[in-house]
């Protein structure tokens, strides 16, 4: 009895970058950190802690990295230093599974790799660490991850180095930022912590692009998209806060702006303007549909609209059966105030519908929700659309790439463009709607 009332001492002392970590109580986490901050050391300790303090039946838990080989080296010294102080209680280290066992709960803390990550499939977990989620597929989230948890709802925590918003740290980061009540969440960056020294820091800066920098030491999202036309100006918004809730203005008119597609997306945005403010409250992307369901969907919707900003090939059969354009069949079935947005006829006539776009971006704000959900939303297409790479030559071609991201982002070149016409003609009559 006496030794299960002795006090273990763990050699770890939070750094204060982690004390709001270690001390918040949510079930979900999700730290963005800088390199050499100490996330892993910060993670690890709190599976020692939760599998210790555990009272279940056989409490299992697990730290994942992208790789097996890099769970071993990034993770497994530091859970064996860790949980010393355990081994004279009779701990068991068993280094062929890199598992850690407690003798007094019978708790497993375990390593593993996601590029394996099928060997967790049907466990159960009270706790899972997962290390530079960057580099780890989303899908493995919800078809392993979340279904061990659920049973005895164990907590998920998620950290990593950004390299983009397309990827599991980036979803995770947007799903805290949607579910505050839910999540805890924290952003740690090389310029506040004062964790590596400030000549060090230049030292690094100038070695690096600053992309790189930005994404590696100032925990950017977006810097780290190398070529990418919006990413600063998305990057604004989001730090003030124009990326957030914006509900539909019953007293304003709805415009839409398009891209047409026939064997790959059409996509559509849904604008007010409010004052000096250009809402996008709303975003649609479908592959394949026929004009009748594009506009079934327009009605289906509780909005009352203004104008129709359709891409210069809505006057062609893209969509259309028959010997009927889009812009035809739209009309037939009531769609008001259609405006067709004259082709870019040349890479200066694109570049400058890009420049329209950056010019109008400071004035947007954008309905996190319904413009950012799914694998291919209006915001990640903001913020991926980028100059295409010549491996050939090494350097960035002056015209756009053209993959997933690039419908969104011709839907609002498209709104750019048809707004700024729009602004010097003032031809279009606000007043009627559709049907």
């Amino acid at each position: 009895m006496a030794e299960e009332t002795r006090i273990v001492e763990f050699p770890y002392k939070a750094r204060n970058a982690f004390k709001p970590y270690h001390a918040n109580e949510k079930r979900f986490c999700v730290t963005v950190a800088h390199r050499r901050a100490g996330k892993t050391v910060a993670r690890i300790n709190k599976l020692v802690r939760k599998a210790f303090e555990c009272k279940l039946k056989n409490p299992r838990y697990a730290y994942i990295a992208p790789f097996y080989v890099q769970a071993k080296d990034i993770a497994w010294v530091y859970l064996k230093d860790y949980a010393r102080p355990l081994l004279e209680y009779g701990a068991k280290v068993n280094e062929s599974e890199l598992s850690v066992t407690l003798p007094h709960n019978n708790a497993i803390i375990k390593l593993y790799g996601a590029e394996n990550a099928d060997r967790m499939r049907g466990l159960y977990a009270d706790g899972i660490v997962i290390d530079e989620a960057q580099n780890i597929p989303l899908n493995i989230l919800t078809t392993i991850i979340l279904p061990s948890l659920a049973d005895r709802q164990g907590w998920l925590d998620i950290s990593g180095t950004p390299n983009g918003w397309k990827n599991m740290l980036g979803d995770a980061v947007k799903m805290a930022q949607a579910n505050p009540d839910e999540w805890f969440s924290q952003v740690i960056k090389a310029s506040e912590t004062e964790l590596i020294p400030y000549e060090e820091l230049m030292r690094l800066k100038a070695l690096m692009t600053e992309e790189e920098y930005q994404q590696e030491f100032e925990c950017s999202f977006d810097a780290a998209i190398v070529g990418a036309y919006y990413g600063k100006e998305m990057t604004i918004a989001q730090n003030e806060g124009r990326i957030c809730s914006v509900p539909y203005e019953k007293t304003q008119l709805v415009h839409t702006a398009w891209d047409l597609g026939s064997s790959d997306d059409t996509t559509v945005l849904f604008i007010q303007h409010v004052g000096r403010e250009r809402r996008i409250i709303d975003s649609f992307r479908i592959s394949g549909a026929d004009p009748d369901y594009l506009v079934k969907m327009l009605n289906e919707k509780p909005y009352n609209y203004g104008d129709c900003l359709l891409p210069h090939d809505a006057a062609n059969k893209l969509l259309a059966s028959g010997s009927k354009s889009i812009e035809m069949i739209f009309k037939e079935m009531g769609v008001k105030n259609i405006k067709i947005i004259p082709r870019a006829k040349n890479l200066t006539k694109v570049n400058d519908g890009i420049r329209a776009v950056r010019m109008l971006l400071n004035q947007c704000w954008f309905d996190a929700k319904k413009c950012g959900e799914g694998d291919n939303n209006f915001l990640d297409a903001m913020r991926y659309y980028r100059r295409e790479w010549k491996d050939e030559s090494g350097v960035f071609s002056a015209r756009p790439k053209h993959d997933w991201s690039s419908h969104f982002a011709d839907a609002m070149r498209c709104y750019a463009v048809g707004y700024n016409e729009i602004k010097t003609t003032g031809t279009l009559d606000y007043r009627k709607l559709y049907k």
